[in-house]
């Protein structure tokens, strides 16, 4: 099951535990009524020894079941607000990308008639490239540039704080198309 949500079907199989099982074990004790950090301690503890990073994997089962279950809705972050992702692989450095990135973005005041809070920003480390800015509206936008190796990097835009799915849904084919612009 997916739908714009956590894949059940992904995480039986890179856990070995059939979603329905899963279901089973936290209906069994009581996860309809804990938190998302609880739910995420026990699945996660169920998981240690049996999947590498098994914390990760106990937040996906904590996502998934709230989706099951109707307390969280796909996109929905566990403040209750909205996000939106897309991403693409282009050719070239990391260094590269963040430059047609920030080229593309150059001059602009703000996206799709929202203006920036403030100057958007870039970061750097070992391993990453980052865009950051944040809206009038209190949302977030975050570009992280990745090596995808083989003379390719991976361009991902998150955008954050989002009201509503409907303005996620919204959000989506802005950034998929700034994303074809690279």
């Amino acid at each position: 099951m997916t739908t714009r949500g956590t894949s059940t079907a992904g995480i039986a199989r890179a856990t070995g535990i059939p979603w329905e099982d899963w279901t089973a074990r936290l209906d069994g004790i009581g996860a309809r009524e804990m938190s998302h950090a609880e739910i995420a301690r026990h699945a996660a503890g169920w998981l240690e020894g049996v999947v590498d990073n098994h914390e990760w994997w106990g937040q996906s089962v904590a996502v998934a079941y709230e989706q099951h279950t109707g307390a969280r809705r796909p996109g929905q972050a566990g403040d209750g607000s909205f996000g939106v992702s897309a991403s693409r692989t282009v050719s070239g450095s990391r260094d590269d990308a963040l430059g047609r990135w920030c080229a593309l973005m150059a001059g602009a005041d703000g996206v799709e008639g929202v203006p920036f809070e403030q100057e958007p920003v870039t970061a750097a480390t070992e391993k990453w490239r980052y865009w950051r800015a944040r809206l009038a509206d209190g949302t977030r936008i975050t570009v992280t540039v990745g090596d995808k190796g083989g003379g390719r990097t991976t361009v991902g835009v998150a955008h954050t704080g989002l009201a509503s799915a409907e303005d996620a849904e919204r959000w989506r084919p802005v950034w998929k198309e700034r994303l074809r612009g690279l």
